[in-house]
């Protein structure tokens, strides 16, 4: 069977909870037409580039297939009928990626760089030179 890769945006009045519903009512049409779901990540809700449908972000989530042409087709349907879904997209890949995604290795990557920012960065008081009682200008301390 072919592997694809299924990303839907959903409006952002919807809850984290309702958006897991879908994604569970997805992933059971998937399994019921003789396909499986082999990763589902949810990538939070996210800021839109441009407005779609009046929503300014929407909740993310990604599902690695292993699923018939047919089984795409039926959730791409359901999609289209749901009110909730604002864009969906999906690809054919040779095979799935192992581990995170790249979204959320980004996300991983960019807290471990804000960890070590903290503890790396230089105080202010230690770049500035630093001024004596009569004005005049000290050797900055290193």
């Amino acid at each position: 069977m072919p592997f694809y890769e299924h990303v839907y945006l959903a409006r952002q009045d919807a809850s984290a909870q309702q958006v897991e519903e879908l994604t569970a009512h997805l992933k059971g049409v998937i399994e019921g037409l003789g396909g499986s779901v082999a990763k589902t990540e949810y990538w939070g809700v996210k800021s839109l580039s441009y407005r779609l449908r009046k929503n300014r972000k929407a909740h993310f989530t990604l599902l690695n297939l292993d699923a018939p042409p047919s089984a795409v087709n039926e959730i791409e349907r359901l999609e289209r009928l749901n009110e909730d879904v604002l864009r969906y997209l999906t690809i054919r890949v040779e095979e799935h990626e192992q581990g995170p995604s790249a979204m959320m290795r980004r996300t991983e990557r960019d807290r471990d760089e804000r960890r070590g920012e903290r503890g790396e960065r230089p105080r202010d008081r230690e770049r500035r030179p630093r001024e004596s009682a009569e004005g005049q200008v000290a050797a900055t301390v290193e």
